[in-house]
């Protein structure tokens, strides 16, 4: 008996480990987290791989009642809970282990690719992100991702900016939105910009440029990510000209 907390990678059903996808095939209930970010394929594309049925887990359900639903199934057999990405995406599910771990329950984590390190992909180099941070819906007096922008623009370090989604509703802020809150807050015309969208699948789009143009991208398909860059190397300012069109 225990719960298997399993990061399912970020593009589709394929991207499960085989670590990942034995630990799924003995377990007697499968939830999947449904609100921190959206995979390319559907639900019925996961079970036809895994051969479970898949519970889906908004936050409600995860927050407010795990203990009557994956803690249950978890002391009475084995559970897993999916999360697209890798495992600790958000602080909820660090939450949601450490209430299993009181609950006595046994703990299995499988780790997975994250946006946090599919960024990569983009040339900019990984060690040199400072504090992540999220742009929401309801943002008019919001200001704290432009701080988080400012402080680490001062140490010299790129900014991942996750914009907000409900994909329950099929809402998503897009780079076009990100790019005009920041821009009210006093970032410049002249900024350069790195706009992002399903990184991690077979199709992902990245463009650079400044921060105006951006807003006319067509990105297509959530989810989406904002970067602005600090000081650049080099062999990043190389490889982001690759994505100037």
């Amino acid at each position: 008996m225990a719960l298997y907390m399993i990061g399912i990678g970020l593009n589709d059903a394929k991207d499960i480990t085989v670590k990942g996808l034995e630990a799924v095939k003995k377990c007697d209930k499968v939830y999947l987290e449904s609100y921190t970010s959206v995979l390319q394929c559907s639900v019925s594309e996961l079970e036809e791989l895994y051969g479970k049925k898949i519970i889906l887990a908004g936050r409600d359900l995860v927050e407010k009642k795990a203990e009557e639903t994956i803690l249950k199934d978890a002391k009475e057999g084995n559970a897993a809970f999916l999360v697209i990405g890798d495992v600790f995406g958000a602080t909820t599910h660090t939450d949601l282990k450490l209430r299993a771990v009181e609950a006595g329950i046994e703990v299995k984590v499988i780790h997975n690719a994250s946006v946090l390190n599919a960024v990569g992909i983009t040339g900019l180099e990984l060690y040199k992100f400072g504090k992540i941070t999220s742009i929401p819906f309801e943002n008019k007096n919001v200001k704290a991702p432009y701080e988080v922008l400012l402080k680490n623009m001062e140490a010299g370090l790129h900014t991942l900016f996750l914009l907000d989604l409900n994909p329950a509703k099929g809402r998503f802020l897009t780079i076009k939105d990100a790019v005009e809150y920041l821009m009210k807050l006093g970032v410049t015309e002249k900024t350069k910009a790195v706009g992002c969208a399903r990184l991690g699948s077979d199709n992902p789009k990245i463009f650079y440029s400044d921060m105006p143009k951006l807003k006319d991208v067509d990105f297509g398909n959530p989810p989406f990510c904002l970067i602005i860059p600090a000081n650049l190397h080099f062999m990043e300012e190389e490889a982001l000209e690759k994505f100037q069109q």
